[in-house]
């Protein structure tokens, strides 16, 4: 009767089986043959809901087909073969387990009386590592099931982890290298040696012409002064001569004080008559980047006039992520390229990290000190940072291997019996696609690197399969 009823709903039992089935549903056909009086039903311990009426192995997982409790009696000649006895020789130590039903454990190779498979010797499993994970299961699959599914495995090895973190900076004049240019008395501008932002100055080319009343008074003090203390020179009082030398050196000063250039003051020294304006030079070179005044103009004693900037090192600000602030550490060397050319590659260090973080981005800004000798860099423009900030050894693996839930990170180690564990495992830094398994996996082991999601269900499902068919109690 079971297997007329088997029959003639065979493709209702087929697409139920194929909806339990794990990694690959694998087709089978029930046998046609008449009827049997056989009274004892069998199943698959690991998909119960694939039934038959005589013993043999399932066609998902490959198991021994056990007979179904309650429903018939009586044992096959096929039915699985009981752990071996305790009386046989063999070695101390010689501890075999099955890795379906880990409370099966015997001194000794056998098959496990429960679901048929074979013991696995315990020391093929590393020590410490197999650490069941609550909820999930070893995955049984042959090889053609693991080929349909696209299981690929990768052995993990030791290796080293290097890292960088990218960002985008922006090209800025550096503040120790900009000066302004002003002066310390009124004036008005005669004329204008440097008449346009973007000119370069050499330190000691002339700026501008000034005329003043104030300084042409004073140079007309220092040449009177000069003449005084020819005068006093001939005094036989020491007094005298030291006066007139004093009063000298006072109106010298005077001028000096007014930024008078000092081969001016030379021509002075030299007999020369008092100027109407005088040329003052650039007290350091650089680039105009800014020009404030005009020729002709009235000028204040503190305006400024221009600014003078040296480019020949420059600043990069970039935005680093807060979560990757660790990386920005004063000191650490950092790789440029402009995005105009990003052939161009220049050294640079981590000069400041700002004590601030900009709330609506979430970045905190990073500078670094970058030589710039052919003016590749120039203010205003992007560049692309790579700062080196990671170099960790360990057991490497694919990133891909790693499954990260949220709460833990598992991955599939294939076992000695061809099985894959899911493992819980503590991954560290990750770059290049790669990824740093501090602990829970050793060097040597093998791993599953694609398909990771059908082995995690198919682990889920099997632990739910074999807790809802676990005794009451247990």
């Amino acid at each position: 009767m079971m297997t007329q009823v088997l029959h003639r709903h065979w493709g209702k039992l087929l697409l139920l089986v194929l909806l339990a089935g794990g990694l690959a549903a694998v087709p089978f056909v029930l046998s046609s043959g008449h009827s049997t009086t056989a009274t004892t039903t069998y199943h698959c311990p690991m998909h119960p809901t694939y039934t038959l009426d005589r013993p043999g192995d399932c066609p998902i997982c490959g198991m021994r087909l056990v007979p179904v409790e309650g429903k018939g009696a009586g044992s096959s000649p096929t039915a699985p073969a009981a752990a071996p006895s305790a009386d046989h020789a063999h070695p101390p130590g010689d501890l075999h387990i099955c890795t379906m039903c880990p409370e099966v454990k015997h001194n000794g190779p056998g098959r496990c009386p429960k679901c048929g498979m074979d013991l696995v010797k315990a020391d093929a499993v590393p020590a410490g590592l197999s650490t069941p994970v609550p909820g999930m299961a070893e995955v049984h699959a042959t090889p053609d099931q693991l080929a349909l599914a696209g299981v690929r495995t990768v052995t993990a090895a030791r290796g080293e982890i290097t890292g960088s973190v990218r960002a985008v900076g922006t090209v800025a004049a550096d503040d120790t290298r900009v000066r302004q240019v002003t002066t310390k008395i009124g004036a008005w501008i005669e004329k204008l040696h440097v008449n346009a932002v973007g000119q370069f100055v050499r330190a000691g080319d002339p700026l501008y012409d000034l005329y003043s009343p104030e300084l042409l008074a004073s140079q007309e003090e220092y040449v009177r002064a000069r003449r005084t203390v020819e005068e006093f020179e001939r005094s036989p009082l020491a007094e005298v001569r030291r006066g007139g030398q004093e009063l000298v050196t006072a109106a010298r000063r005077r001028l000096e004080l007014f930024d008078v250039p000092a081969t001016f003051l030379e021509q002075l020294d030299g007999g020369g008559a008092p100027q109407r304006t005088i040329t003052f030079r650039a007290p350091f070179g650089g680039y105009v980047t800014e020009k404030m005044v005009l020729e002709g103009q009235r000028i204040e004693s503190g305006m400024p006039l221009m600014t003078l900037s040296d480019l020949s090192r420059v600043w990069v600000i970039a935005q680093v992520y807060e979560n990757e602030a660790a990386a920005a550490v004063p000191g650490r060397r950092a790789v440029l390229s402009p995005q105009f050319d990003t052939t161009t590659r220049l050294q640079g260090r981590v000069a400041l990290v700002y004590p601030t973080m900009d709330a609506e981005s979430r970045t905190i800004r990073v500078r670094f000190e970058v030589p710039n000798p052919r003016l590749a860099l120039r203010p205003g423009m992007f560049v692309n940072v790579e700062l080196e900030h990671l170099r960790e050894r360990g057991v490497v693996v694919p990133d891909t291997a790693v499954m990260d839930t949220g709460t833990r990170q598992l991955v599939f180690v294939k076992t000695a019996g061809g099985q894959f564990e899911p493992r819980e495992v503590k991954a560290g830094a990750r770059a290049d696609g790669r990824v740093l398994v501090m602990s829970g996996l050793a060097d040597g082991e093998t791993v599953a690197i694609a398909a990771n999601f059908l082995l995690d269900s198919e682990s889920r499902l099997r632990a739910a399969l074999a807790a809802t068919m676990a005794p009451a109690g247990k």
